[in-house]
């Protein structure tokens, strides 16, 4: 068996939205803890998103979904689970998982998103009142360049309170969208993508009108 590749930074500690100072720290942390754990943030074994149960031997969420690798569960059903994070950004912070392996949001069928959806609002309503916390965050590290470690479909709820300074983008100050031909050609390229006459998908949907 080949050995594992060098370690990624920490779920979210990537996102460039999050403090600078806090990434060295929290990857070391992360690596030193998971290795102790048993629960190091692998990448799955599989690429191919079939939904297979086991997304081979190296996918922890997938060997926690069977039962081989320990966590803290707080919820689930015949679609997915809710666990609370190894390392998590704040007290609280939980992962919601399908139990069927697919590496990335778009690979993931409609129908388990939508699953996942719907849960959110019992899990974080019960999360923020057991940590009593002011509000939270939901987010999904979709690729390597967004921060995703583990690649087997995951969404986080970061409870959040006020003065946590979690997210250094939060005092930045941004910019107002140009009104120019750049922008305009934008919204005509994700559009035609969007509604493409071969798509099943656009049954009953309707493009918006230019501003």
């Amino acid at each position: 068996m080949s050995p594992p590749p060098p370690p990624e930074r920490r779920l979210g500690v990537l996102l460039s939205h999050l403090r600078p100072t806090a990434a060295g720290t929290r990857a070391d942390e992360a690596e030193a803890e998971a290795g102790t754990a048993g629960l190091a943030a692998s990448p799955c074994g599989s690429s191919e998103g079939k939904g297979e149960t086991s997304g081979g031997d190296r996918c922890v969420f997938c060997e926690i979904v069977k039962g081989n690798k320990p966590a803290y569960k707080l919820y689930e059903d015949d679609v997915c689970l809710c666990i609370l994070d190894i390392k998590p950004l704040s007290t609280g912070h939980s992962l919601i998982i399908p139990k069927s392996h697919f590496p990335s949001l778009q690979s993931t069928p409609s129908s388990v998103i939508a699953t996942i959806c719907c849960k959110l609002p019992l899990l974080s309503n019960a999360i923020m009142k057991a940590t009593q916390c002011d509000a939270f965050n939901v987010l999904v590290n979709n690729g390597k360049v967004a921060g995703q470690v583990v690649f087997h479909t995951h969404v986080h709820i970061i409870p959040r309170r006020e003065g946590d300074n979690l997210w250094s983008s939060e005092t930045y100050e941004r910019s107002p969208i140009k009104h120019d031909q750049e922008t305009k050609d934008l919204v005509s390229g994700i559009k035609e993508l969007l509604f493409s006459p071969d798509d099943d998908r656009t049954e009953g949907s309707i493009i918006p009108k230019e501003l």
